[in-house]
């Protein structure tokens, strides 16, 4: 810090605040824009550098998140999206436009992948997990095949807190799931859904 830029000493807590709100970037004044711009650059450039990811124009990645991609795992990231802090991605997954992903979520892709479409906001601390244990009393549990057929999440989806998401499960566009469900089974396009596990309360329109 020095006396021609007293701004620096607020740097850190407006990179920790972007870190978990990162909708505010979009909203920075142009003194702000400058310095969180070039941090994104770098960091974006750097990640793709050591991953295999992908990432869209104008997008914001939260150093603080956990993004593994190795190869035959790809991480696509689309244009104007978000990935806050402490969220955890692991190949493949497919992410559209104008995608949110809100701190602490956790994705996996297991073998066949997570498919997002533009869109789709994912509220904090939700678990989407694309694969799945047997269960046979011949075996213990960590020695089980491992089975995986895939999630997608439609357009306009809204993904609310604290959601599961199984594995081989489809919600449709336009959809809702209700905070603190866990989704088993497909959700049509525009149902509203909640609970554990989560049932149909209405349809959008």
């Amino acid at each position: 810090m020095t006396e021609k830029d007293p701004l620096l000493k607020y740097r850190e807590q407006h990179k920790h605040r972007l870190n978990y709100m990162p909708w505010l970037y979009w909203s920075l004044k142009p003194k702000n824009k400058v310095w969180a711009e070039a941090w994104q650059k770098e960091y974006q450039a750097y990640l793709m550098q050591i991953e295999t990811v992908e990432i869209g124009e104008n997008c914001f990645i939260s150093p603080l998140a956990h993004i593994f991609a190795e190869p035959g795992r790809k991480i696509i990231i689309g244009d104007n999206c978000f990935i806050a802090a402490d969220c955890s991605l692991h190949g493949p997954i497919q992410i559209g436009n104008e995608v949110a992903i809100n701190h602490h979520s956790i994705l996996d892709g297991g073998r066949v992948g997570i498919k997002i479409h533009d869109q789709v906001r994912i509220a904090a601390y939700s678990h989407f997990y694309a694969f799945d244990h047997g269960m046979d009393l011949e075996q213990p549990i960590y020695q089980q095949a491992v089975t995986s057929k895939g999630i997608e999440i439609e357009q306009d989806v809204w993904i609310g807190a604290h959601v599961g998401v199984k594995d081989g499960v489809k919600i449709g566009k336009h959809a809702v799931v209700g905070m603190n469900s866990m989704v088993t089974k497909d959700v049509e396009s525009c149902a509203i859904v909640a609970g554990n596990p989560a049932k149909l309360i209405k349809f959008r329109d």
